[in-house]
């Protein structure tokens, strides 16, 4: 994995989370694919420093937004969008 991403490194409950969106195409992807994509983000992440848990989103069509994300989170998670997301873009993450 060789990009640079936006990020949105967020404090949700005096939790830190780093919200990275990912290309719509992320979706098509199978499980095991997202989830390697995950833990090399938290890897690259926890190595540049940044502290809390990375959550991959993604648009998943029809205006909702997917993500990978701890349960715990989900109800936080589906009560924002992309918008929210995009509008709090706040460091770069380079990995690779």
């Amino acid at each position: 994995m060789s990009n640079t991403f936006k990020i949105a490194h967020i404090r949700e409950q005096n939790v830190d989370l780093i919200l990275i969106p990912l290309e719509d195409n992320f979706r098509y992807k199978v499980e095991d694919e997202q989830i390697r994509t995950k833990n090399a983000l938290q890897h690259y992440a926890a190595a540049a420093g940044l502290a809390g848990t990375v959550i991959p989103v993604w648009n998943d069509g029809g205006g909702r937004m997917a993500f990978i994300a701890p349960r715990a989170w989900h109800n936080f998670l589906c009560s924002i969008g992309m918008a929210f997301v995009h509008a709090n873009l706040n460091r770069e993450l380079r990995c690779g």
